[in-house]
Formats: C-alpha cells, structure tokens, sequence
C-alpha cells in the first residue's frame, strides 16, 4: 500500500512565517504547525495544499517549489513541506485555535508537532535567520 501524503505550507511574508496552532487531536493540540492536510487519491500534491488551505484558512495560494525532505510519520504518512504565495482571501483560523506570524528568531521558541521540526533550518534560512 502506498504511503499517504500529507502537504504543508510555507507561507511567508516579508521576513514572517504563518504558523497554525492545532486544535485537535488531543495529543496535538495546542502545538505549532504549517497549515495543510492529507492527499486524496488521484490528486497532486499543489492542488491538495490549495485545497486545504482555502479549507483551512480562507486563503487562496500558488504552491512554489519543495521545503527541504520528506518527513516520514509512523509507518504509513510521508509529510512534504511547499513554499506558497498568498494571492487572495482573508486569513482566518477555520480549523486551528490560532494563527500567527513567527520570525526567523522566533522559530526555535515555539512548541511545535513533532514531525514539522524537520524543517526549522530550511525556514530560518529562507526567513534570514
């Protein structure tokens, strides 16, 4: 069986990348995150993240190039982190208990999901950190 994906996005702006605080499941809650969701079948990857991030967020996004490496979670997830650029619609929280704009220094300090702490170098260095 194939493994599932997951799609995150990386939005910045400026020197500031949008963070999402996880409202759910429990053993996740209250924890940092780039905004995203799973892939359905036969759907790419950018038109999932662009999915989810309207679904999430009420933003409208263009999904750039790769975020460093997979991430594997468990034995059956494989996560991937996207660049995006935000082209439309107002950020609002639908699926998160926060939403919030982090710089490069302010990376380190967050209590983040476990698996999105693979790409902290990758972002301070696009935020010139």
């Amino acid at each position: 069986m194939a493994a599932q994906i997951v799609v995150a996005g990386a939005l910045i702006s400026g020197a500031t990348l949008l963070v999402a605080q996880r409202q759910r499941p429990p053993d996740l809650a209250g924890l940092w995150e780039l905004p995203g969701g799973k892939v359905v079948p036969g759907e790419l990857e950018a038109d999932a993240l662009v999915r989810e991030l309207n679904e999430e967020l009420g933003v409208d996004v263009v999904v750039g190039e790769r975020l460093g490496a997979d991430v594997p979670i468990g034995e059956s997830m494989i996560l991937r982190a996207y660049l995006v650029t935000h082209t439309g619609g107002a950020l609002h929280p639908h699926d998160h208990r926060a939403l919030r704009w982090v710089s490069a220094a302010e990376l380190e300090s967050l209590a983040w999901v476990p698996a999105d702490r693979a790409w902290l170098p990758e972002l301070a260095k696009r935020l010139g950190g």
